[in-house]
């Protein structure tokens, strides 16, 4: 397995126990639509949340989740939209990106709530 997808799928797991721990209930993980692949499905208060996981090990070229680019968040609104009509789902939909970044000792990670709209990817 290549090093990013091991350092990814480690910050998933790391993501998935934060959100856990917040009161998030895991509905999916590495739901794949077409091309899209979103990272965790959950729920909190009847909302459904659509959770984009950016993983780095140092900050040199930005924080992680200033890597969720427009045409990232197409994909994902694109992935959503398929299951919410799969799940035949009408709860709010957020979507949420979680930046973590691995240190040689523990982690930092940044939960970003509403982190963008499905009606603003047009930039």
């Amino acid at each position: 397995m290549a090093e990013h997808n091991s350092l990814g799928i480690r910050g998933e797991k790391i993501a998935i126990k934060m959100l856990k721990e917040k009161g998030y209930e895991i509905l999916e993980t590495n739901w794949r639509f077409s091309k899209a692949e979103i990272d965790v499905i959950a729920t909190i208060s009847d909302i459904l949340v659509i959770v984009e996981v950016k993983t780095r090990t140092n900050q040199r070229y930005g924080n992680p989740e200033e890597f969720v680019t427009v045409a990232k968040q197409k994909l994902l609104i694109k992935a959503a939209n398929a299951f919410i009509e799969e799940r035949n789902s009408n709860s709010e939909t957020r979507f949420d990106v979680v930046g973590i970044t691995i240190k040689n000792i523990g982690h930092e990670i940044i939960h970003h709530e509403d982190a963008f709209s499905p009606l603003v990817t047009n930039r």
